[in-house]
């Protein structure tokens, strides 16, 4: 008999209170053992996540199921979570870690293994628990992962309890878990992030991605072309920081559509056809059709009436407006990507700007291939996102270890994407961290002097 959210909610209460007097040495060992068995199991996840979901690329998410527990366990082995965690005399002050309770994680179908995974690293590294709401699209699958997960604490001789899972999710039982529970993250459509946010419990929330990418002028456009297989293509482009809009120089188009062929993407020119994905992609009521998400592009070519080579990645189609004049410039999620030209640079960003406005996307990822400094300034300045990635595929926007960012499976999107977090969710958003302070022998300023005329 399924157990309810309050018996779940208790359950991970106790299990909080089993391990409140852990140092750090015991709560990275769950992290790590967390992270290894999801490793050890890569393969077996990844097989059931794409014939559960009919979601993404089986090779890539054995990528991911690799990837994630490794970059994940770098980054936070040396962390301190557990109790003093810095101290800075100078100043007086000293920053202690308190755990948060009980949190409440709503994973989408488009990462079932890794986003539970992910989001549990950073949790119990404050010595939290999580309870999962998965996407129903994907429930067995993220339902082995916690129950991995849950073998892995046993191992540790801690309480399994620090993981669970919903097995039979619904609309009623996400609300219930997400009102009754301490802190919520919440991966995936707008609407669910609105709902994280309505129901009176503190939330993280992720806004939907579509990253406008410029190439500038004097950039290696075949380097450009081989990375844009990437951040297209990865698990057929069902991430929400990969590329979808390629903006090019205009005297450069032949090179570049050259280079973007001779990469393995299928480019395709002429407006009418062109015209047939668009009328293929998307239903007459303007959304994407479902049969075709996170398809591989020689089945979405299909359906467009074509035929590609069957290892073909990446589609690339040739659009002329920008913005709300195109569906096809809003998020696919597929391996797509539209390309636009344009004349000067400064016209290049306020067309990714625009895009973002009119299509959706604002707030989350931008990417751009330049090695003009002036340019790259001018960009990241302007461009209303959380992540800039500069030279290098969008989706590295989830933090990997040759990049400044921290791992993350939730990528916040600021206010502009109506989160509360312009970054990626990480373990400190998961502390509450009290500052102790004691007074320094320092002359207090001068008022009458500060503000004499």
């Amino acid at each position: 008999m399924s157990l309810t959210v309050e018996e779940r909610i208790a359950k991970a209460r106790a299990a909080v209170a089993a391990i409140k007097d852990y140092d750090q040495a015991q709560v990275d060992k769950l992290v790590y053992e967390a992270a290894k068995i999801i490793y050890k199991h890569a393969e077996e996840l990844a097989a059931e996540a794409v014939e559960e979901t009919g979601l993404g690329f089986y090779q890539d998410k054995v990528a991911k199921n690799t990837d994630t527990p490794a970059h994940f366990w770098d980054y936070l082995k040396d962390k301190k979570s557990v109790g003093i965690i810095n101290e800075d005399p100078e100043q007086g002050l000293m920053e202690i870690a308190h755990p948060i309770g009980v949190i409440a994680a709503i994973t989408p179908a488009t990462n079932p293994n890794v986003t539970p995974l992910g989001n549990f690293m950073h949790i119990v590294k404050g010595k939290n628990a999580m309870i999962v709401c998965p996407a129903p699209r994907a429930k067995k699958s993220s339902t082995h992962t916690i129950e991995l997960i849950r073998e892995a604490l046993r191992k540790c001789g801690a309480p399994e309890d620090l993981a669970q899972i919903i097995e039979e999710p619904t609309i009623a039982l996400s609300a219930e878990l997400m009102e009754k529970a301490d802190l919520i993250i919440a991966t995936g459509s707008f609407g669910l992030t609105k709902a994280a946010y309505s129901s009176g419990t503190p939330a993280y929330g992720v806004g939907p991605g579509n990253p406008p990418v410029i190439l500038d002028r004097g950039y290696d456009i075949d380097d450009a072309a081989v990375q844009s297989v990437e951040a297209v293509g990865s698990d057929n482009g069902i991430l929400c920081d990969g590329e979808n809009l390629f903006l090019y120089p205009e005297e450069l188009e032949k090179e570049v559509m050259a280079a973007f062929r001779k990469a393995g993407i299928a480019v395709f020119e002429d407006a009418a056809d062109v015209d047939k994905f668009r009328k293929a992609l998307f239903m007459e009521n303007g959304k994407p059709d479902p049969e075709l998400v996170g398809k591989d592009a020689p089945v979405i070519a299909k359906a467009a009436g074509f035929d590609i080579p069957k290892d073909t990645k990446v589609i690339a189609l040739k659009v002329e407006e920008i913005g709300a004049a195109d569906i096809l410039n809003e998020e696919i999620l597929g391996p797509i990507t539209t390309m636009k030209s344009y004349d000067t640079f400064e016209n290049a960003v306020d067309m990714a700007i625009r895009n973002m406005e009119e299509s959706g996307g604002i707030g989350h990822s931008a990417g751009i291939f330049s090695n003009d400094d002036a340019h790259i300034r001018y960009y990241c300045e302007r461009i209303p996102v959380s992540r800039v990635l500069i030279n290098q595929p969008t989706p590295y926007a989830w933090g990997p270890c040759n990049n400044a960012l921290s791992p993350a499976v939730s990528e916040g999107c600021g206010t502009w994407g109506n989160n509360i977090l312009a970054g990626n969710v990480d373990y400190i958003h998961m502390l509450n961290v009290s500052k102790a302070v004691t007074l320094l022998d320092k002359p207090l300023p001068d008022a009458a002097a500060m503000f004499a005329d």
